[in-house]
């Protein structure tokens, strides 16, 4: 098998976050570390991700500095939690532009409606920016959740990251 093109150090940016971000699983990996999963049994369980993709995705991440990798205990076993870093945070807008994209451009007949940005402030949903389009405060990370029925439980609050 051949190995795949790599744009890490390419002049152009989007192919350089292209290399980071285009494999596939990578982006929702992070759309699920972005509403708090952190542990790899997560993870795999929501995304119906095989181990070793899974496993492989996870160092990329790590790796590139977009997660950091941290110990805990599970009984008598050390186990690790995966959790963004403020590179990781930092996709927040991709993943926002790519939900918008979804929603105009990818409806089908499973859709299960648009992807929603809320203002959990005041309750609105709102477009990503600096202020709410509703109250006209500032949006801060802990103030911001997605809200659609395609999720299980209706509203996820984003997750912050380790820094």
């Amino acid at each position: 098998m051949s190995r795949r093109i790599t744009w890490e150090d390419a002049s152009c940016p989007i192919a350089r976050a292209a290399d980071v971000l285009a494999e596939p699983w990578t982006l929702l990996i992070l759309r699920n570390a972005t509403a708090g999963t952190t542990r790899f049994e997560d993870f795999r369980g929501q995304l119906g991700i095989a181990d070793n993709v899974l496993t492989t995705r996870l160092a990329k991440l790590v790796d590139r500095g977009l997660m950091t990798k941290l110990p805990y205990r599970d009984g008598g076993r050390t186990r690790h939690e995966y959790r963004l870093t403020q590179a990781g945070s930092d996709a927040l807008p991709v993943l926002h532009a790519l939900g918008t994209w979804g929603d105009t451009y990818t409806s089908t007949e499973n859709a299960y409606g648009p992807m929603k940005l809320v203002h959990t402030g005041c309750g609105q949903p709102t477009r990503p920016g600096t202020k709410c389009d509703s109250c006209g405060k500032p949006l801060v990370r802990d103030d911001l959740a997605w809200r659609g029925s395609w999720l299980s439980e209706g509203e996820i609050p984003l997750a912050d990251p380790v820094g």
